[in-house]
């Protein structure tokens, strides 16, 4: 894991703002952003767009342009501003930035411990809540209304959909998604690539790549097979 920032470092003042992704998710991001009077959206990058189109001052163009505007503008710090785990990670891997090229964005209305550590890439949403001593990776996403209790350790391309609760001392291994109103007892480990079903109570370790839901939530299948664990 690198370049962890403490949360007092997070503000910079007219900090230009990159976005990869369009869809729903960059929308809410792009709304964090306009809240935040030290950023300014700059561009907006997605493979739905064949050519650059500047809008209202906000660049609009593919992802193939991304190395340009960073020629252009190279204090741009970028967000890949995707929900899916996996198409966020594939992103990432096709830039090709250096960690310190990604930016760090919190919700003014959420609530982060100052010994907390986030990781570049990584946004953290309205009304969140992140408690003393917790650790979240690059790229990861802590959505509207999730608790991340005291002394988790969330791992890169992890995503906490809205209303989720972490107890304390959770580890959430890479790439593993909780769904919305999903909560973990203390200690319990979330394996990479699993998935939590929405509403799913854990009580146990989940294995990697497992599907778990219900309460108490089992695994009912491995998403490398598709079949039945």
């Amino acid at each position: 894991m690198q370049q962890l920032k403490n949360s007092k470092e997070l503000i910079r003042k007219e900090q230009p703002i990159g976005l990869i992704g369009a869809g729903g998710h960059s929308k809410v991001i792009q709304e964090l952003i306009f809240l935040h009077p030290e950023y300014s959206l700059c561009a907006v990058l997605d493979d739905r767009f064949e050519e650059a189109d500047p809008q209202t001052g906000i660049l609009y163009g593919p992802i193939s342009m991304s190395q340009k505007v960073r020629d252009e503008i190279p204090d741009m710090q970028w967000l890949i501003a995707i929900g899916q785990n996996e198409i966020r990670q594939r992103i990432k891997e096709r830039l090709e930035f250096e960690e310190r090229a990604f930016a760090t964005l919190i919700h003014p209305e959420a609530v982060v411990s100052s010994s907390t550590k986030v990781g570049g890439g990584t946004v953290v949403m309205a009304r969140a809540v992140v408690q003393a001593d917790a650790v979240i990776g690059e790229h990861a996403i802590i959505n509207t209304g999730s608790i991340v209790e005291h002394d988790c350790f969330l791992e890169s391309f992890t995503h906490l959909s809205p209303g989720a609760v972490l107890t304390g001392c959770v580890s959430v291994r890479e790439g593993a998604h909780i769904g919305a109103g999903a909560a973990v007892i203390p200690g319990r480990t979330i394996g990479s690539w699993a998935v939590i079903g929405a509403g799913a109570a854990v009580t146990r370790d989940i294995h990697d790549q497992k599907v778990a839901v219900g309460v108490p939530a089992i695994e009912i299948k491995d998403r490398r097979e598709g079949g039945k664990s």
